[in-house]
């Protein structure tokens, strides 16, 4: 059963649309008039209002829609008017209005009208729904002085249909503020698609973004969308942008100001609406320099930066991180949720997370995984792998490790992140800087667990 309101000042057609609602059984009020609509609408709360446009008194249907709309979102109104026009109808669905039936009144018309809206109205409520659960999924975890501030900033700019350039080191949670962003703002329903232009090879990148031209390649039959197109009104997501070649940031640029771009191989115009948000590990100063980055795209995309901070320089959040991948690893897993002694959180300040939050909750899946009870204390972190660290960032540790072999490899390890860390987490970048094969690089990563991607 429905709640459902009309309001006309035909007294005929208030008397027989309510007595054929009600054999339906909905449960029905009328007003006359427009004073009477908007107190019936506060006081009933209906699920739907039939609404006459043209009405004596000072608010017609229209003032009235204008009123109430944002007052009552849960409500839809269904416009009826003997004298519309399609002015008016566009009218009334801007406002906000569900449909516009013109008189006389169909009653078979009404009540495929009602059960449209009702499905409308609970698709819409299950889908807020669905997206309150995936911004409680995706929430920015911390109450720090920095990531309180990161966070306004996510809630200025998600609104607006603004580029944003996403900068922070490895694991900070960059892809994590892009969701944000696009589940925060008026596309949350549509697409968010995420690219990764370090993984896919150049000859293959463009086609990937802009789409490729039948023909343009061999075995191309037909054309195929990129994801310009496939993510109409959604938002994509490119991270590490550095790595497009000059030609693609070229074409990039073209896009986020004209809106328009062509596939690869083919000359078509094509138009698309979506919001472009990039990310990077690397300086962008020294790419500007040796003109690895385009000086007008970036010029272009820096009108609005989130830097993320390293974990080591919020390390006051890491209690409530703690806390959420605990609950996590707890829920994904079926595990009791661990409880960690002081001591245990103790030694986690200590560490400087060179992985930061990547790393973090990598390590506590670890933990579950390793620390049979529910308790864990310092004992369990070490045998987890954890490594005290002192403030100047020296492993502590080094000294109480019982072979040099060990101490060696501890060594090497950290030296490998931090120069992973530093040339953007380019992998041949790095191999070239310190000299290594980059296969050998690539065995030394695999065999310490290290996290390259960004």
């Amino acid at each position: 059963m429905n709640k459902i309101l009309i309001v006309d000042d035909e007294s005929a057609i208030r008397d027989i649309l309510s007595a054929s609602l009600e054999d339906e059984g909905h449960e029905v009020k009328t007003a006359q008039n427009g004073e009477e609509g908007i107190s019936l609408i506060k006081s009933f709360q209906p699920d739907l209002v039939f609404l006459d446009i043209w009405m004596p008194g000072h608010r017609d249907g229209i003032e009235i829609l204008k009123e109430v709309r944002n007052q009552f979102p849960q409500t839809e109104f269904v416009m009826i008017s003997g004298h519309g026009t399609i002015e008016t109808a566009v009218k009334a669905t801007k406002l906000g209005a569900y449909d516009f039936i013109e008189k006389p009144l169909s009653i078979d018309k009404i009540i495929i009208t009602i059960q449209n809206a009702m499905n409308y109205r609970q698709s819409q409520t299950e889908k807020a729904a669905l997206l309150s659960k995936l911004r409680s999924n995706i929430a920015i975890r911390g109450e720090s002085q920095k990531i309180v501030q990161t966070k306004q900033l996510i809630a200025k700019l998600a609104p607006t249909q603004s580029w944003v350039l996403l900068t922070g080191e490895d694991g900070t949670g960059k892809a994590l503020a892009a969701q944000n962003i696009h589940y925060m703002s008026p596309r949350a329903s549509r697409t968010f698609a995420e690219i990764n232009c370090e993984s896919i090879p150049e000859d293959l990148m463009e086609a990937e973004i802009f789409g490729i031209e039948k023909g343009a390649m061999p075995g191309v039959e037909k054309n195929r969308k990129g994801k310009l197109e496939l993510v109409e009104s959604g938002t994509l997501y490119l991270k590490e942008f550095t790595s497009l070649p000059s030609h693609l940031q070229a074409k990039l640029l073209r896009y986020l100001q004209e809106r328009t771009f062509n596939r690869y191989g083919g000359h078509e115009v094509v138009k698309s609406d979506v919001r472009v948000l990039v990310s990077s590990t690397a300086n962008l100063e020294v790419f500007l320099q040796n003109g690895k980055l385009r000086q007008d795209l970036y010029e272009r995309l820096n009108t609005f930066c989130l830097h993320l901070d390293p974990l080591r320089d919020r390390i006051e959040d890491l209690i409530s991180l703690i806390t959420h991948f605990t609950d996590m690893v707890s829920r994904d897993t079926g595990e009791p949720s661990k409880t960690f002694s002081d001591g245990a959180v103790a030694l986690m300040k200590s560490y400087n997370w060179p992985g930061n939050i990547r790393e973090l909750r990598n390590f506590i899946e670890r933990v579950y995984i390793l620390t049979p009870g529910d308790f864990v204390d310092v004992h369990d972190l070490r045998f987890a792998g954890l490594i005290q660290q002192q403030l100047d960032g020296s492993s502590a540790a080094f000294a109480e490790m019982k072979t040099f072999r060990e101490a060696r490899a501890e060594f090497e390890r950290e030296y490998l992140v931090k120069k992973i860390q530093e040339n953007g987490g380019n992998i041949s970048r790095t191999a070239e800087v310190i000299g290594l094969e980059r296969s050998y690089l690539h065995r030394k990563i695999k065999a310490y667990g290290i996290e390259v991607n960004g």
